[in-house]
């Protein structure tokens, strides 16, 4: 299996991975990108031509604003997402996995006029391609990457969860797997959380939906937490 994640160091000695994003759902997120900007430069356009020769002029500031700055812009303050990119989960990075800032932004986007070469980003296609993390040349100049960026879930509050006693004994290394549950439920999908919860349901007296909110109370009471 080709194996397109890259790992990074820090400083502290801590190892990233960052996943990289191929082509297809790069190519995605830009069609999306330009569907909105065609939709802004369309709404713009009908309303600069009500202003006749002036209105013609400010269109084409506005059709310059839009064309380069809306990637730049929204990569920049944004946290390396356009809107297309947020909805594939994708994130532009710097290659270290920092977060991407204002001049890496404008030199990758500027270096679209080369990865359009000859047409329909010929040359940006053929450089991915061949490139281990999939990096068109505007990335490969501008020392960028683009990564898989799953949205957060938002954590399942265990501390709202009334505390609750176990429903039979439990030793210590039982103890402990409760707690750990509790602490990573967030990180999980619903159905894992419940297919774990289905296990233990003998500890928990439930199975479900039910079955993990009463993991999670029997973690508040193993950890001494009462309502």
């Amino acid at each position: 299996m080709l194996d397109t994640v890259r790992e990074v160091h820090t400083p502290e000695g801590v190892a990233l991975h960052l996943p990289a994003a191929g082509p297809v759902p790069r190519a995605v997120a830009w069609l999306i990108d330009l569907a909105i900007r065609s939709t802004l430069l369309m709404l713009a356009s009908f309303l600069f031509g009500l202003l006749g020769r002036f209105g013609a002029g400010v269109y084409l500031v506005v059709l310059f604003a839009i064309f380069w700055g809306y990637p730049v812009v929204f990569e920049a303050l944004y946290g390396g997402q356009t809107p297309g990119k947020r909805a594939l989960s994708l994130r532009v990075v710097s290659a270290d996995g920092a977060p991407i800032g204002w001049m890496a932004s404008f030199v990758r986007n500027l270096m679209r006029t080369v990865d359009m070469l000859p047409f329909g980003y010929g040359a940006g296609l053929v450089t991915s391609l061949a490139d281990p993390w999939s990096r068109r040349l505007g990335d490969m100049v501008a020392g960028t990457l683009v990564i898989h960026a799953p949205r957060e879930r938002v954590p399942l509050q265990a501390l709202a969860i009334a505390p609750l006693a176990p429903a039979m004994p439990l030793q210590a290394q039982e103890q402990r797997a409760v707690i750990a549950f509790a602490e990573r439920a967030h990180l999980l999908t619903d159905a894992r959380q419940q297919e774990l919860g289905d296990i233990v349901a003998p500890v928990s007296g439930a199975s479900g939906e039910r079955g993990v909110m009463r993991l999670l109370g029997i973690a508040n009471w193993l950890l001494g937490r009462r309502a």
